[in-house]
């Protein structure tokens, strides 16, 4: 028999096992839970984790151990490592394409714009990581011999509800502001589009973004921003992700332990240039005095 008239056996397609992404690691949820995420005509695509309590314990506790070192970087540093995720970004973008199109029900060449304008604006962070400090710091006049220093600071560990509505440009608009300045991420997903967020996991983790930087969690919204917000080692909270009712529940439970709140936010056009406020929403200013002291017996100082 020759080959051609052997009968070919038809493949079977390999799906794609999406996890969750903490501490630099792909974990399955803690409680083996899944759900089934559609695209926009109620296709399945694919069943994502559905993220626990213990699952959110355990991503603020990955954001901490990870929060000194990254902080600890140069604001230089910082910035090679996010152009280096917009690298990554630029080689998976077909995979990205898909995503989007599927999640949002996009065309694919208006998916392409989104992505496109995601790398841009992962690119864009990037820029800022060693000039927000001019422009949020500086030296303030003074009566008195005195050096008056202001400089920011990261805040600490930051749980960001992603927007509902744009699963990868408004996931991105927010979760790169808030490394870019310093501080670690515990980040809930979009709830009906998660795919691109834990898809941007896998990219993280080929990147030089250390573990725990990031880390990105599916599921129910509600369920897993309550323990979040009443989290006493979480610093500060983005309701992005939150409507008006689970907003101000939410924001209730963050006041326990005095958290920065960021209020969610409408936002028409996602693609329009940020501007510093995500930025500067989750950093901290520190002020030092030093005295100059004096030169001569004439009392001229610095």
């Amino acid at each position: 028999m020759s080959e051609k008239s052997e009968k070919t056996e038809p493949r079977l397609s390999v799906f794609k096992t999406y996890k969750l992404y903490v501490g630099g690691k792909f974990p399955r949820s803690e409680s083996g839970r899944v759900y089934e995420v559609t695209d926009s005509k109620g296709n399945w695509l694919a069943n994502a984790p559905q993220s626990s309590r213990k699952d959110a314990r355990d991503a603020v506790v990955a954001a901490r151990k990870a929060f000194g070192g990254w902080s600890g970087a140069t604001a230089y540093n910082r910035g090679q490592v996010l152009y280096r995720v917009a690298e990554m970004l630029e080689g998976r973008k077909a995979q990205f394409v898909r995503e989007v199109a599927d999640a949002e029900g996009l065309s694919k060449s208006r998916a392409a714009e989104q992505v496109d304008a995601t790398i841009d604006r992962w690119v864009w962070y990037a820029g800022w990581t060693d000039k927000i400090a001019q422009v949020t710091g500086g030296a303030n006049p003074v009566a008195g011999p005195f050096f008056n220093l202001s400089s920011p600071e990261p805040t600490g560990v930051v749980a960001v509800l992603a927007p509902q509505e744009s699963s990868f440009l408004g996931l991105v608009s927010v979760v790169a502001p808030v490394i870019a300045t310093g501080n670690t991420a515990v980040v809930v997903a979009s709830e009906k589009a998660p795919l691109p967020a834990l898809s941007l996991g896998e990219v993280l983790a080929t990147s030089d973004v250390p573990g725990g930087v990031v880390n990105v969690l599916s599921g129910r919204t509600a369920e897993i921003a309550a323990p979040l917000a009443a989290h006493q080692d979480v610093n500060a909270i983005d309701l992005a992700g939150a409507d008006e009712a689970l907003a101000k529940e939410l924001e209730i439970a963050a006041a326990d332990n005095l958290k920065r709140v960021l209020r969610p936010q409408s936002v028409d056009d996602w693609t329009a240039t940020p501007g510093t406020e995500r930025m500067t929403a989750f950093l901290e200013t520190k002020t030092v005095w030093h005295p100059t002291g004096s030169l001569g017996a004439s009392g001229s100082s610095y």
